[in-house]
């Protein structure tokens, strides 16, 4: 859908009733970054893992930045067959858990990542506008983004498998190669690129904010190419102090893919985020505090 529509906001609530995944344009996101980006993250993939491991996850501490290799990350319990960068706003050094400073492998990478950063906030926000979210819920809004790189082809297993996102909006660039599938009510349908154009799906938090209204939509990702895809997920979640509310009168749990039921959770949006992101990297998760729902 075109964000420049007088129509917008009724389509994308549209979308999301039925499909909770939507591809918009008209969304003034600079093509030139997105190609520099783009360029600059298939120069570091490219590279030796040894040399790739300068910026390894573990350097990050408690940020949780940084690279990690094929396998190295778990969807419900299954290594993925994908490597991956992690980022997030640019902080100054502290003790808070995925709050801190990037890890950069160069400068080039460094520029489009933090322009790209600042450009997607922005978008965020819009689309949290159409949306009709309520602007305390992001004043601080929580931002993370990923750089995956799922090989091409080999033995075919899943990039990523079935799952959800936590928060509210995921606003994801894909390269020409194809891979992503949603769940829809009558299947697993193919999502594949189109050229300037972004894909949408609604979190967790999105769900549970509509109280199930909107469907945090599953989705997957298998690479069949013959060669690499690049993927750019960036996450426009709630404030990480932000207690997510229910509305008053919503029918109670409904249906999912993994049998959690987020209307009742009770919490922080940090709380659940570090829950839910302390089982795709385990090895980390002693690291952390303690957090609710863990």
């Amino acid at each position: 859908m075109d964000l420049t529509s007088a129509d917008a906001a009724e389509a994308i609530d549209r979308a999301c009733r039925e499909v909770g995944f939507f591809y918009v344009v008209g969304h003034g996101v600079d093509e030139s970054l997105q190609e520099r980006l783009e360029s600059s993250s298939r120069a570091f993939f490219a590279r030796p893992d040894d040399v790739k491991a300068e910026i390894a996850m573990a350097r990050g501490g408690n940020a949780w930045r940084g690279w990690f290799p094929v396998g190295g990350e778990l969807t419900s319990g299954v290594p993925d067959r994908k490597e991956g960068i992690y980022f997030g706003a640019e902080e100054p050094p502290g003790d808070l858990p995925l709050r801190g400073p990037n890890l950069f492998p160069d400068d080039d990478l460094r520029e489009a990542v933090l322009g790209y950063l600042d450009a997607m906030t922005a978008l965020g926000h819009r689309l949290a506008s159409l949306v009709g979210i309520d602007p305390e819920i992001t004043r601080d809004p929580t931002i993370l983004f990923r750089i995956f790189h799922y090989p091409a082809g080999g033995d075919g297993g899943w990039g990523v498998g079935e799952h959800t996102d936590y928060g509210l909006l995921t606003i994801l660039r894909q390269d020409p190669t194809s891979g992503l599938q949603v769940k829809s009510t009558s299947g697993w349908i193919d999502a594949p690129p189109i050229p300037g154009s972004f894909v949408v799906n609604i979190g967790d938090m999105l769900e549970r904010m509509t109280g199930g209204t909107y469907r945090s939509t599953p989705h997957r990702v298998r690479n069949t190419s013959d060669v690499g895809r690049l993927s750019f997920p960036f996450f426009f979640d709630p404030s990480w102090d932000a207690v997510v509310p229910v509305p008053e009168g919503a029918a109670g749990a409904v249906e999912r893919w993994d049998g959690e039921d987020v209307l009742s959770w009770e919490g922080t949006y940090g709380e659940y985020l570090l829950g839910k992101v302390a089982k795709v990297f385990p090895e980390l998760a002693t690291r952390l505090p303690p957090a609710a729902g863990r």
